[in-house]
Protein backbone atom coordinates (compact mmCIF):
# COMPACT_ATOMS: atom_id res chain seq x y z
CA UNK A 1 0.00 0.00 0.00
CA UNK A 2 1.11 3.59 -1.27
CA UNK A 3 2.07 5.86 1.64
CA UNK A 4 -0.72 8.62 0.05
CA UNK A 5 -3.60 5.72 0.33
CA UNK A 6 -2.44 4.98 4.02
CA UNK A 7 -2.13 8.47 4.86
CA UNK A 8 -5.90 8.74 3.40
CA UNK A 9 -6.83 5.66 4.98
CA UNK A 10 -5.79 6.95 8.53
CA UNK A 11 -7.25 10.35 7.61
CA UNK A 12 -10.87 8.76 6.96
CA UNK A 13 -10.38 6.60 10.56
CA UNK A 14 -9.90 9.49 12.07
CA UNK A 15 -12.45 11.75 10.78
CA UNK A 16 -14.83 8.78 11.31
CA UNK A 17 -13.88 8.43 15.25
CA UNK A 18 -13.78 12.75 15.70
CA UNK A 19 -17.96 12.22 14.05
CA UNK A 20 -18.38 9.79 16.09
CA UNK A 21 -17.36 11.31 19.79
CA UNK A 22 -18.68 14.61 18.48
CA UNK A 23 -22.11 12.68 17.81
CA UNK A 24 -22.05 11.15 20.95
CA UNK A 25 -21.40 14.40 22.78
CA UNK A 26 -24.39 15.77 21.19
CA UNK A 27 -26.58 17.94 23.86
CA UNK A 28 -30.29 16.40 24.33
CA UNK A 29 -32.79 18.02 22.71
CA UNK A 30 -36.02 17.37 24.54
CA UNK A 31 -39.74 18.87 24.81
CA UNK A 32 -43.22 18.63 25.63
CA UNK A 33 -47.15 19.71 24.10
CA UNK A 34 -49.32 19.53 27.05
CA UNK A 35 -53.19 20.57 26.51
CA UNK A 36 -56.03 20.90 28.94
CA UNK A 37 -59.94 21.48 28.92
CA UNK A 38 -60.73 22.29 32.18
CA UNK A 39 -64.31 24.02 33.77
CA UNK A 40 -64.64 26.07 37.17
CA UNK A 41 -67.53 26.17 39.08
CA UNK A 42 -67.57 28.66 41.73
CA UNK A 43 -70.89 28.27 44.50
CA UNK A 44 -73.15 31.21 43.53
CA UNK A 45 -70.50 33.27 41.46
CA UNK A 46 -70.83 31.29 38.19
CA UNK A 47 -68.72 28.65 35.78
CA UNK A 48 -66.08 28.52 33.46
CA UNK A 49 -64.54 26.24 30.55
CA UNK A 50 -61.04 26.73 29.50
CA UNK A 51 -59.34 24.87 26.72
CA UNK A 52 -55.82 25.42 27.66
CA UNK A 53 -51.90 25.11 26.71
CA UNK A 54 -50.91 23.58 29.99
CA UNK A 55 -47.37 24.43 30.58
CA UNK A 56 -45.60 22.90 27.23
CA UNK A 57 -41.72 23.19 27.22
CA UNK A 58 -38.96 22.79 24.87
CA UNK A 59 -35.53 22.31 26.53
CA UNK A 60 -31.96 21.55 26.18
CA UNK A 61 -29.35 19.90 27.96
CA UNK A 62 -25.99 18.43 28.06
CA UNK A 63 -22.82 16.74 30.33
CA UNK A 64 -19.01 16.23 29.71
CA UNK A 65 -16.67 14.88 31.58
CA UNK A 66 -14.45 17.75 33.04
CA UNK A 67 -11.93 14.99 34.96
CA UNK A 68 -12.20 11.80 35.89
CA UNK A 69 -14.94 11.48 38.45
CA UNK A 70 -16.07 15.19 37.76
CA UNK A 71 -19.00 16.28 35.59
CA UNK A 72 -19.90 19.04 34.04
CA UNK A 73 -23.46 19.59 33.25
CA UNK A 74 -26.30 22.33 32.05
CA UNK A 75 -29.94 22.64 31.19
CA UNK A 76 -32.12 25.36 29.45
CA UNK A 77 -35.53 24.77 29.45
CA UNK A 78 -38.07 27.61 27.99
CA UNK A 79 -41.95 27.62 28.01
CA UNK A 80 -44.85 30.57 27.57
CA UNK A 81 -45.49 28.74 24.10
CA UNK A 82 -49.20 29.28 24.30
CA UNK A 83 -49.39 25.53 21.52
CA UNK A 84 -53.48 25.94 21.88
CA UNK A 85 -54.02 29.79 20.44
CA UNK A 86 -52.15 30.63 17.42
CA UNK A 87 -53.50 34.24 17.51
CA UNK A 88 -52.08 34.83 21.18
CA UNK A 89 -48.84 33.33 21.39
CA UNK A 90 -45.37 35.18 20.45
CA UNK A 91 -43.70 31.63 20.36
CA UNK A 92 -41.44 31.19 22.98
CA UNK A 93 -41.17 33.89 25.58
CA UNK A 94 -40.45 32.61 29.01
CA UNK A 95 -38.00 30.84 30.62
CA UNK A 96 -38.51 27.85 33.30
CA UNK A 97 -35.02 26.72 34.26
CA UNK A 98 -31.89 27.57 33.25
CA UNK A 99 -28.45 26.36 35.28
CA UNK A 100 -24.82 25.10 34.72
CA UNK A 101 -23.09 22.64 37.63
CA UNK A 102 -20.58 20.25 38.79
CA UNK A 103 -21.19 17.30 40.37
CA UNK A 104 -18.68 14.68 41.70
CA UNK A 105 -19.03 11.13 43.74
CA UNK A 106 -16.86 12.39 46.20
CA UNK A 107 -18.29 15.98 46.63
CA UNK A 108 -22.33 15.85 45.55
CA UNK A 109 -22.84 18.79 43.01
CA UNK A 110 -23.17 22.62 42.70
CA UNK A 111 -24.97 24.57 40.60
CA UNK A 112 -26.14 28.14 39.53
CA UNK A 113 -29.14 29.79 37.66
CA UNK A 114 -32.97 28.91 37.80
CA UNK A 115 -34.30 25.55 39.04
CA UNK A 116 -36.57 24.41 41.60
CA UNK A 117 -35.39 25.46 44.97
CA UNK A 118 -33.73 22.87 47.70
CA UNK A 119 -36.91 23.73 49.71
CA UNK A 120 -39.43 22.75 47.14
CA UNK A 121 -37.50 20.07 45.88
CA UNK A 122 -37.48 18.17 49.35
CA UNK A 123 -41.31 19.22 50.89
CA UNK A 124 -43.21 20.23 48.19
CA UNK A 125 -44.34 16.89 46.56
CA UNK A 126 -47.74 17.09 46.91
CA UNK A 127 -48.46 20.48 45.40
CA UNK A 128 -46.33 20.00 42.81
CA UNK A 129 -48.44 16.59 41.40
CA UNK A 130 -50.65 17.46 40.10
CA UNK A 131 -51.00 18.52 35.97
CA UNK A 132 -53.47 21.34 36.67
CA UNK A 133 -52.63 21.63 40.70
CA UNK A 134 -54.38 22.85 43.75
CA UNK A 135 -54.98 26.36 44.57
CA UNK A 136 -52.97 25.20 48.12
CA UNK A 137 -49.36 25.83 47.40
CA UNK A 138 -45.80 25.88 49.25
CA UNK A 139 -45.44 28.32 52.25
CA UNK A 140 -42.62 29.98 51.00
CA UNK A 141 -41.50 32.59 49.05
CA UNK A 142 -37.86 32.20 47.54
CA UNK A 143 -37.99 31.87 43.80
CA UNK A 144 -36.21 29.77 41.13
CA UNK A 145 -34.43 32.78 39.88
CA UNK A 146 -30.83 33.90 41.13
CA UNK A 147 -29.87 30.72 42.87
CA UNK A 148 -26.82 28.85 44.00
CA UNK A 149 -27.29 25.37 45.25
CA UNK A 150 -25.30 22.35 46.70
CA UNK A 151 -26.35 18.90 47.47
CA UNK A 152 -24.23 16.26 49.34
CA UNK A 153 -23.22 12.85 48.09
CA UNK A 154 -25.39 10.38 49.78
CA UNK A 155 -23.48 9.01 53.42
CA UNK A 156 -25.81 5.59 53.70
CA UNK A 157 -28.88 7.56 52.73
CA UNK A 158 -28.56 10.96 54.42
CA UNK A 159 -28.13 13.90 52.06
CA UNK A 160 -28.07 17.67 52.90
CA UNK A 161 -28.62 20.43 50.65
CA UNK A 162 -28.14 24.62 50.13
CA UNK A 163 -29.01 27.36 48.35
CA UNK A 164 -28.85 31.14 48.43
CA UNK A 165 -30.39 33.45 45.95
CA UNK A 166 -28.40 36.44 45.60
CA UNK A 167 -29.91 39.31 44.60
CA UNK A 168 -28.27 42.31 43.97
CA UNK A 169 -29.58 45.98 43.66
CA UNK A 170 -30.97 46.11 41.04
CA UNK A 171 -33.68 43.84 42.59
CA UNK A 172 -36.81 45.33 43.77
CA UNK A 173 -36.69 46.28 47.58
CA UNK A 174 -32.84 46.06 46.79
CA UNK A 175 -30.11 43.75 47.83
CA UNK A 176 -31.09 40.49 50.34
CA UNK A 177 -29.46 36.83 50.59
CA UNK A 178 -32.59 34.40 51.20
CA UNK A 179 -31.10 30.81 51.56
CA UNK A 180 -32.56 27.22 52.45
CA UNK A 181 -31.03 24.41 54.24
CA UNK A 182 -32.54 21.12 53.94
CA UNK A 183 -31.85 17.02 55.01
CA UNK A 184 -33.25 13.98 53.75
CA UNK A 185 -32.76 10.44 54.63
CA UNK A 186 -33.61 7.46 52.89
CA UNK A 187 -33.69 4.14 54.13
CA UNK A 188 -35.07 1.40 52.13
CA UNK A 189 -38.86 2.38 51.26
CA UNK A 190 -39.11 5.69 53.57
CA UNK A 191 -37.79 9.05 53.22
CA UNK A 192 -38.27 11.64 55.39
CA UNK A 193 -37.24 15.30 54.26
CA UNK A 194 -36.76 18.58 56.57
CA UNK A 195 -36.11 21.87 55.31
CA UNK A 196 -36.34 25.46 55.86
CA UNK A 197 -36.72 29.02 53.87
CA UNK A 198 -35.02 32.24 55.54
CA UNK A 199 -37.81 34.43 53.25
CA UNK A 200 -35.53 36.78 53.16
CA UNK A 201 -36.17 38.26 49.85
CA UNK A 202 -38.00 41.21 49.25
CA UNK A 203 -40.23 39.84 47.05
CA UNK A 204 -42.60 37.22 46.43
CA UNK A 205 -41.97 33.89 45.14
CA UNK A 206 -40.60 34.02 41.93
CA UNK A 207 -41.84 37.33 40.48
CA UNK A 208 -42.06 41.19 41.64
CA UNK A 209 -44.87 42.03 44.06
CA UNK A 210 -43.84 42.64 47.65
CA UNK A 211 -43.02 39.59 49.86
CA UNK A 212 -45.29 38.89 53.34
CA UNK A 213 -42.89 38.97 55.58
CA UNK A 214 -39.31 37.63 56.53
CA UNK A 215 -40.21 34.62 58.87
CA UNK A 216 -38.82 31.78 58.50
CA UNK A 217 -41.11 28.64 57.02
CA UNK A 218 -39.98 24.98 58.43
CA UNK A 219 -41.29 22.01 56.54
CA UNK A 220 -41.55 18.62 57.22
CA UNK A 221 -41.97 15.71 54.42
CA UNK A 222 -42.45 11.67 54.77
CA UNK A 223 -43.18 9.18 51.64
CA UNK A 224 -43.24 5.79 52.02
CA UNK A 225 -43.23 3.08 48.88
CA UNK A 226 -45.50 0.18 49.67
CA UNK A 227 -44.92 -1.76 46.79
CA UNK A 228 -47.35 -0.09 44.58
CA UNK A 229 -48.26 2.63 46.29
CA UNK A 230 -47.24 5.47 47.63
CA UNK A 231 -47.95 7.76 50.60
CA UNK A 232 -46.75 10.94 51.41
CA UNK A 233 -47.32 13.50 54.20
CA UNK A 234 -46.20 17.06 54.25
CA UNK A 235 -46.65 20.02 56.83
CA UNK A 236 -45.44 23.67 56.53
CA UNK A 237 -45.66 26.28 59.08
CA UNK A 238 -44.32 30.05 58.71
CA UNK A 239 -45.10 32.40 61.56
CA UNK A 240 -47.97 35.06 60.92
CA UNK A 241 -48.74 34.07 57.96
CA UNK A 242 -49.75 30.03 57.66
CA UNK A 243 -49.60 26.62 58.67
CA UNK A 244 -50.17 23.71 55.59
CA UNK A 245 -50.78 20.33 55.84
CA UNK A 246 -50.83 17.19 53.18
CA UNK A 247 -51.93 13.84 52.44
CA UNK A 248 -51.22 11.99 49.70
CA UNK A 249 -51.69 8.52 47.99
CA UNK A 250 -50.26 7.56 44.57
CA UNK A 251 -51.27 4.26 43.56
CA UNK A 252 -49.64 2.68 40.25
CA UNK A 253 -51.18 -0.01 38.09
CA UNK A 254 -49.18 -0.56 35.01
CA UNK A 255 -49.68 2.22 32.52
CA UNK A 256 -52.59 3.38 35.21
CA UNK A 257 -52.22 5.81 37.84
CA UNK A 258 -54.57 7.26 40.71
CA UNK A 259 -53.95 9.56 43.33
CA UNK A 260 -55.87 11.00 46.33
CA UNK A 261 -54.82 13.83 48.33
CA UNK A 262 -56.19 16.14 50.99
CA UNK A 263 -54.74 19.68 51.36
CA UNK A 264 -55.63 22.17 54.03
CA UNK A 265 -54.59 25.96 54.93
CA UNK A 266 -54.87 27.60 58.18
CA UNK A 267 -54.42 31.38 57.89
CA UNK A 268 -52.41 32.69 60.84
CA UNK A 269 -53.54 36.56 59.68
CA UNK A 270 -57.51 35.98 58.74
CA UNK A 271 -57.83 33.09 61.12
CA UNK A 272 -59.85 31.42 58.23
CA UNK A 273 -59.05 27.94 57.17
CA UNK A 274 -59.16 26.63 53.14
CA UNK A 275 -58.83 23.03 52.06
CA UNK A 276 -58.76 21.14 48.96
CA UNK A 277 -59.36 17.32 48.23
CA UNK A 278 -57.96 16.47 44.56
CA UNK A 279 -58.00 12.89 42.54
CA UNK A 280 -55.75 12.07 39.50
CA UNK A 281 -56.74 9.13 37.11
CA UNK A 282 -53.79 9.14 34.67
CA UNK A 283 -52.89 6.53 31.79
CA UNK A 284 -49.75 6.54 29.58
CA UNK A 285 -50.34 5.09 26.30
CA UNK A 286 -46.86 4.47 25.48
CA UNK A 287 -43.71 5.88 26.69
CA UNK A 288 -43.66 9.22 25.16
CA UNK A 289 -47.97 9.75 26.27
CA UNK A 290 -50.44 10.26 28.53
CA UNK A 291 -53.42 11.20 29.60
CA UNK A 292 -55.47 11.94 32.40
CA UNK A 293 -58.93 13.10 34.53
CA UNK A 294 -58.50 15.33 36.99
CA UNK A 295 -60.86 16.67 39.82
CA UNK A 296 -60.71 19.17 42.55
CA UNK A 297 -63.14 20.30 45.07
CA UNK A 298 -62.17 23.32 47.30
CA UNK A 299 -64.15 24.59 50.68
CA UNK A 300 -63.42 28.18 52.56
CA UNK A 301 -64.66 29.41 55.56
CA UNK A 302 -63.91 33.01 54.12
CA UNK A 303 -67.50 34.03 51.40
CA UNK A 304 -64.40 35.54 49.14
CA UNK A 305 -61.89 32.59 49.32
CA UNK A 306 -62.76 32.03 45.26
CA UNK A 307 -63.07 34.41 42.46
CA UNK A 308 -64.98 34.00 38.96
CA UNK A 309 -67.71 36.54 37.95
CA UNK A 310 -68.31 36.70 41.36
CA UNK A 311 -67.16 35.29 45.00
CA UNK A 312 -67.80 32.37 46.69
CA UNK A 313 -66.89 29.47 49.35
CA UNK A 314 -66.91 26.53 47.31
CA UNK A 315 -65.01 26.05 44.21
CA UNK A 316 -64.73 23.17 41.74
CA UNK A 317 -62.72 21.69 38.87
CA UNK A 318 -63.07 19.02 36.52
CA UNK A 319 -60.40 18.72 33.78
CA UNK A 320 -58.92 16.35 31.11
CA UNK A 321 -55.92 16.77 29.30
CA UNK A 322 -53.18 14.95 26.84
CA UNK A 323 -49.25 15.01 27.32
CA UNK A 324 -47.11 14.39 24.25
CA UNK A 325 -43.31 14.34 25.48
CA UNK A 326 -39.86 13.53 24.18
Amino acid sequence: MKKTILASAIAAATFSGAVMAQESNLPTVYGNIQYVLKHTNVDGAGSAVEHADNGSTLGIKHDHEIAPGITGFFKLELEGIDADDKAASNGIDGLDEAYIGVKGDSFGQVWVGSDDSMYESAIDEIYNFYEVGSDIGGNYETGEGDLIQYLSPSFGGFTVGAAVQVNGDSTTGGKSYPYQLAAMYTVDALELAFAMDSNDGTTEYSGTGADINNENTYGLRASYNLDDLRLTASYETRKDVADVLGLMGVYTMGANQFALSYQLNDNDVSGDKNDTIALQALHNLSDHMYVYVEGYLSNGDNDAQYTLDGSGDEQSIAAVGAVYYF
